[in-house]
């Protein structure tokens, strides 16, 4: 929504300084990370992994208490990964065509002439608009407040990004990330099943893995047994942070709407780059990726994050999976390439300070390897928030 997440995960890289000697106190370099990042600034951060289970800070600035890492929140662009999964899904069943145009199945919603393909939208290579035209939207600030209880249809977003805004590049040309592209997947799916999109993945996907904190609330605003309150700095000094906890989020409905916690995200990725939700071969298809930038790579639904190219470690490692934030939240869940190792990251209040930004990222990429004190700066893609 505003600001940009490979420059948030490559500004996190270039602070492992951060980290002090944890290793005299024997102390896990996560939840070493995890108490940096809080003590910089962050009010709470959960991270789960097979290994691990970390919290630090608190639950609520105004009362006492942890974070609860069996809690849920609001995952932004992660959703992305299970609404690209349900799309693979209408493929392998032959009922959408990968390199069909998109155009094909939704006649008249996209006012372009030229054809834009159903992988051209997973891949973010498609140029539509990223989001709503200035206009229509907010970036920062009172408007968040003022206008988060607003309900979007399924088509909204839709049809006034593309209806103010030209596209960014011809079709297959370029890479843009766009929550635009994912909300006509969403529609794409609801057109295909005849069902509301919540109820195919439902059906689809987290029933049938039992992933009982994973939703689509759609218009509903609140978030229930929430790992923890998530805040923005709305307002100049000297009124405090915001509680943004409460949201509807019905705009970004296939692009960044879901809500899920680390237990049920751990086990969406294992079952999903293990073969259990998609053929081979289509799994095989979401890992063919397109460069970004900074050591990302985008495939389709997933990113590919190189952390020796993103000068996070001295070793050559891929991680696969995706990130996201939204006011309140940021989620970073991935996967390394041997399958064995899974890691969710939550954090909340993305106003805090610099040095607070610069460390979110830590206990992820402490997971993966033992982060080294990168020489040179790290391009920075640019791939916007959600």
């Amino acid at each position: 929504m505003r600001r940009s997440f490979v420059a948030i995960v490559c500004a996190a890289l270039l602070s492992v300084t951060a980290v002090p000697a944890v290793a005299a106190e024997k102390t896990d370099p996560r939840q070493a990370a995890m108490d940096a990042a809080v003590a910089a600034g962050i009010p709470g951060m959960v991270a789960v992994s097979d290994g691990f289970r970390g919290v630090s800070g608190v639950a609520s600035i105004d009362r006492p208490g942890k974070p609860d890492a069996s809690g849920r929140w609001r995952i932004a662009s992660v959703s992305k990964v299970f609404v690209a999964t349900l799309a693979l899904q209408l493929v392998a069943e032959k009922r959408v065509g990968l390199d069909e145009p998109v155009q094909r199945y939704l006649p008249g919603l996209l006012p372009y002439p030229e054809p834009i393909t159903v992988r051209q939208l997973l891949q973010h290579t498609s140029g539509l608009p990223r989001d709503l035209a200035p206009e229509d939207t907010w970036a920062s600030g009172p408007e968040v407040d003022t206008e988060r209880f607003e309900h979007f249809d399924s088509d909204d977003q839709i049809r006034l990004s593309v209806s103010k805004q030209p596209l960014q590049f011809k079709p297959g040309t370029g890479w843009a990330y766009s929550n635009t592209g994912y909300n006509v997947l969403g529609l794409l799916v609801e057109k295909v099943t005849r069902k509301p999109l919540e109820r195919a993945l439902a059906e689809r996907v987290t029933g049938p893995l039992h992933l009982r904190d994973t939703s689509l609330p759609r218009d509903f605003p609140f978030l229930l047994r929430p790992a923890a309150r998530g805040y923005e700095q709305l307002y100049d000094a000297p009124r405090g942070l915001t509680d943004v906890t409460t949201y509807n989020y019905s705009r970004y409905f296939g692009a960044g709407g879901m809500v899920s916690s680390a237990k049920d995200l751990n086990r969406f990725f294992e079952a999903l780059l293990g073969g259990r939700l998609l053929p081979a071969e289509l799994v095989a298809e979401m890992r063919k990726t397109v460069p970004v930038g900074g050591g990302m790579e985008y495939g389709l639904g997933l990113m590919k994050l190189n952390l020796k190219a993103a000068g996070a470690c001295a070793e050559e490692i891929s991680i696969w999976g995706h990130g996201g934030d939204l006011p309140g939240f940021a989620t970073l869940s991935f996967h390394d390439d041997s399958g064995k190792n899974i890691s969710t990251l939550a954090t909340v209040d993305l106003t805090a300070s610099p040095e607070a930004a610069l460390k979110r990222q830590l206990p992820m990429i402490s997971e993966f390897c033992s982060p080294v004190v990168p020489t040179r700066a790290v391009a920075q893609a640019p791939v916007p928030s959600l």
